[in-house]
């Protein structure tokens, strides 16, 4: 579904996935602010309306696509790329902020392997696969793709599987610099640290846990959605041009992990 524009903006494009909700819903209120389209990605598209109203209301010059997609799923990535192709002239910030948590390992060695396949899945071929979809059409020079990652990946802590799967981003990033970087695409990770108020925390989080979270801050608190995007809405500017193949942490000054 398509939100109608009043008015002009800067011709900017910006996809973001996962922006149902926290860290991705923030981001895409952000990058409101300074591209004239917005696509909203995720599998939930009740929510993803939700945001999509609230951008148009307080953005009556933007246009606001709402896209169900499951992007794990190799068919749907391709069928989303295939759209933007016909629906978008270019892509100037992609935003791969899909991610999940699976449950802890319970049972047999199959078990282990179920939630290995699934964490990495939806957290690190989500993101490669909507970046390799994309990438032809990204805009050269000038493009953005920042991917969420954590600080898991340098701490270890919650998930193994998660943890390893964020790690491999990183990594991911790096390698992509290397061949996006004569186009002039920048390709970054920005890993939140604590972040209170997202689905794959709020809720899940035992109190001692989070009291064990909070007293490894330096600043004493989680961040919340909006401090996370802020960054994220930076790396994807375009004063951000000399900065890529890097893992941006806003972590809130952690000290050790919780």
């Amino acid at each position: 579904m398509t939100h109608t524009p009043v008015g002009s903006v800067i011709p900017r494009t910006a996809i973001i996935t996962g922006a149902g909700t926290g860290i991705g819903a923030a981001t895409a209120r952000a990058l409101a602010n300074s591209c004239s389209t917005i696509v909203l990605v995720g599998r939930r598209l009740a929510k993803l309306e939700m945001v999509a109203a609230d951008i148009t209301e307080s953005h009556p010059a933007v246009t606001a696509h709402v896209m169900s997609v499951d992007v794990a799923n190799v068919p749907e990535v391709e069928a989303f790329a295939a759209w933007a192709m016909q629906a978008l002239p270019s892509i100037d910030v992609l935003v791969n902020n899909a991610g999940s948590i699976q449950p802890a390992f319970e049972g047999g060695l199959q078990n282990v392997s179920d939630v290995w396949e699934s964490t990495i899945r939806g957290n690190l071929m989500s993101a490669v696969l909507m970046t390799e979809a994309l990438l032809p059409q990204m805009a050269s020079p000038g493009g953005r793709i920042v991917i969420t990652g954590s600080f898991a990946a340098q701490f270890g802590t919650g998930s193994i599987a998660y943890s390893a799967a964020k790690a491999a981003l990183q990594t991911y990033v790096v390698s992509l610099t290397r061949t996006q970087g004569p186009r002039g695409i920048t390709c970054n990770v920005v890993a939140p640290g604590y972040t209170g108020d997202t689905e794959l925390v709020a809720g899940r989080i035992s109190e001692e846990r989070h009291a064990r979270l909070i007293g490894g801050i330096a600043v004493g608190r989680a961040a919340s959605s909006q401090e996370i995007a802020n960054v994220i809405d930076f790396v994807a500017s375009v004063g951000a041009s000399f900065v890529t193949g890097q893992t941006i942490t806003a972590n809130g000054g952690v000290m050790f992990p919780g």
